[in-house]
C-alpha cells in the first residue's frame, strides 16, 4: 500500500502562544515525555494506584511499543500522553509527575489549548474502532476534520477535506468502500477506517491502544504492515500499547511496563 505525504492545512488556527506550543514541531529532543508520572483511581473508598513514577521519552519519528500484561497501566499511560486524562495532582520541584509535548507540560495548557492538542497534535486508534454505524466510511473519516475545524470552516473546505479523506482511505485499500457503512466491513477494514480517521488532521503523533487485539493474526499483521508503511511515508511518531511481544517487536523500541512502572527499555 502507499500513502500520500502530508499536506499543510491551509485553515490552521490563528498563530498564538497555544498554537506555537501545540502545532509547531519544534527542534530536536523528545516530542512526548512522561516524567515520574503517577495516576491513582478511587473505587468507592479504596484508592487504586495504576501508575507509579512511570517515565518515558519518545523522539520525533520514533515508533515505540509499550508492552505489558493486562492491568499494568499501559492504556492509562497512553490516555495521559494524549491528554484524555491527567496525572495525580502535585509534583516535585524537579518537574516530576508531568506529561510534556514539545517540551511544554500539558498541565500548563489552557482548556482551549488542551482541546486543540487533542484535536490536532495526536491521533487515537482504539481496539474496538468506535465507528458510528449510521455513517459511511468516508463520513466516519471526515468526523475528525469536522470536530477540528468547526461547522463553518469545515463547510468552507469541504471538498478539499473530502479529497484528503478519500485519498487516505485509498492508500489503505478502501477506495471501493467509501460509501459502505461499518456493518458492511470486515474487522480489518474497520480498523483501517479508524486509522484513517486518526490521521485525517495529519497529527505529528499517533497513539494506538491494542490496534490488533481484536483481530486474527493474519489481519493483525496486515494492519501492522499498514502502520509501518505509514511511518515510512510520513515520518510519524507512533506510540502503541500491546500485551503481545510479537506485535511489540515490529516497533523501533520496546518499553516494558510492570505494576505501573517502566522496568526496561529495549532499542
Amino acid at each position: 500500500m502507499t500513502l500520500s505525504p502530508a499536506n499543510p492545512d491551509s485553515d490552521a488556527p490563528r498563530r498564538d502562544e497555544a498554537r506555537d506550543a501545540i502545532l509547531d514541531p519544534g527542534g530536536g529532543g523528545a516530542i512526548l515525555e512522561a516524567r515520574g508520572v503517577r495516576k491513582t483511581y478511587r473505587l468507592g473508598r479504596v484508592d487504586v494506584p495504576v501508575l507509579r513514577d512511570a517515565t518515558l521519552s519518545v523522539g520525533r519519528g520514533e515508533w515505540v511499543a509499550i508492552l505489558g500484561a493486562s492491568g499494568s497501566g499501559k492504556s492509562t499511560l497512553l490516555h495521559l500522553l494524549g491528554g484524555l486524562d491527567r496525572p495525580d495532582r502535585g509534583g516535585g520541584a524537579d518537574g516530576a509527575n508531568r506529561i510534556s509535548f514539545n517540551g511544554r507540560a500539558l498541565h500548563e495548557f489552557s482548556p482551549g489549548a488542551l482541546d486543540r492538542y487533542r484535536r490536532r497534535s495526536v491521533g487515537f486508534v482504539f481496539q474496538f474502532y468506535h465507528l458510528l454505524p449510521e455513517l459511511t466510511v468516508l463520513e466516519n473519516t471526515l468526523l475528525a476534520a469536522m470536530v477540528a475545524h468547526g461547522r463553518f470552516r469545515y463547510l468552507a473546505q469541504r471538498e478539499q477535506l473530502r479529497t484528503r479523506a478519500a485519498r487516505t482511505l485509498e492508500g489503505f485499500g478502501l477506495g471501493a468502500r467509501l460509501g459502505h457503512r461499518p456493518a458492511e466491513l470486515s474487522g480489518g477494514e474497520r480498523q483501517r477506517v479508524a486509522i484513517a480517521r486518526a490521521l485525517m488532521n495529519e497529527p505529528p503523533v499517533l497513539l494506538a491502544d491494542e490496534p490488533t487485539g481484536n483481530l486474527d493474526r493474519a489481519t493483525g499483521e496486515a494492519i501492522l504492515d499498514a502502520i509501518a508503511a505509514l511511518r515510512a511515508a510520513r515520518g510519524q511518531t507512533m506510540i502503541m500499547v500491546t500485551h503481545d511481544p510479537s506485535v511489540a517487536a515490529r516497533a523501533d523500541r520496546v518499553v516494558r511496563l510492570r505494576d505501573g512502572a517502566v522496568v526496561s527499555k529495549e532499542g
